[in-house]
């Protein structure tokens, strides 16, 4: 194999939101024996870059669910939501109160009212005895832990064609309120519409997606589609599972997901991208 692309969150990342050193020397005897090792990630580009420096390494990466494909300085793909589409979506997002953030060419733009808004849904349904307040909690930290946060008021303050803007990130712990926008946006031919999680509803160009990110990385490089392997864990993975020569998904893994594959792996938190570099792609 010539080429893997795997992913951040679930993934490569631990549940701490780092790199751990297995991860980080088994993608480096990857460059070693000559494979390129890219991150094929949901996050925006600015976020990505920057977990990759603070891990010290250097990687090609496909950001926004493959709007972006970066080989070092060179832009190999770049799928931008249209000003069209974005002046529809972002009234009704703020019209019903959704929690949302841009990710656009300045970092991610995010609402100022948005941690008191995830903090009133998370109150709102700590009441069901299966869903633990803690973990939610966390999941809106990561939100705000990311590299290259803008705040903002409204869209409404922002030259909107000028940003670039390549992702809608949706965030909600109610299911109905998600369902409503996923039935939506569920016919729409102009639109890509994926999830790394069921709190989760990520929206963008209609072409863009992880498996054409992954083959627009492949083509650059001149290496068959054959040649590639893609490992993650979620349904936005999917695409990139889909033309890979190989496929390994990660133990904690949706359990759907983990059905489409050809290979499982260990958890995230048990370095399992290390795991699945030194069995299934560095053989002895």
């Amino acid at each position: 194999m010539k080429l893997v692309a795997i992913d951040f969150d679930g993934t490569l990342l631990s549940a701490d939101g780092t790199i751990s050193e297995k991860n980080r020397e088994a993608i480096i005897d990857c460059q070693r024996a000559g494979i390129v090792v890219a991150i094929c990630s949901g996050r925006s580009l600015h976020d990505t870059k920057e977990l990759l420096k603070r891990a010290g390494l250097d990687c090609p990466v496909i950001t926004g669910n493959g709007a972006l494909a970066f080989h070092g300085e060179e832009l190999i793909q770049k799928l931008i939501m249209s000003e069209s589409v974005l002046m529809e979506l972002l009234p009704w997002l703020d019209e019903r109160g959704y929690y949302y953030e841009l990710y656009t060419n300045q970092g991610v733009y995010v609402l100022n009212s948005g941690k008191d808004m995830l903090d009133r849904e998370i109150g709102t349904v700590s009441d069901d005895p299966s869903f633990s307040a803690s973990w939610a909690e966390n999941e809106r930290d990561i939100q705000f832990k990311q590299y290259g946060i803008q705040f903002m008021d409204t869209y409404k303050e922002l030259q909107i064609a000028e940003l670039d803007i390549y992702k809608i990130f949706v965030l909600s712990f109610h299911r109905d309120k998600l369902q409503l926008l996923r039935d939506r946006l569920k016919d729409r031919k102009d639109l890509s519409v994926t999830t790394s999680g069921w709190t989760k509803v990520e929206i963008a160009h209609e072409k863009a997606n992880k498996g054409s990110g992954l083959a627009s990385l492949a083509a650059y490089l001149h290496i068959p589609l054959e040649e590639t392997v893609a490992i993650g864990d979620n349904f936005n993975d999917v695409p990139m599972f889909e033309v890979a020569g190989m496929s390994i998904a990660m133990e904690n893994g949706d359990p759907e997901v983990k059905k489409q594959v050809d290979y499982i792996t260990r958890s995230n938190n048990e370095d399992g991208v290390a795991f699945a570099l030194y069995k299934y792609v560095l053989k002895p």
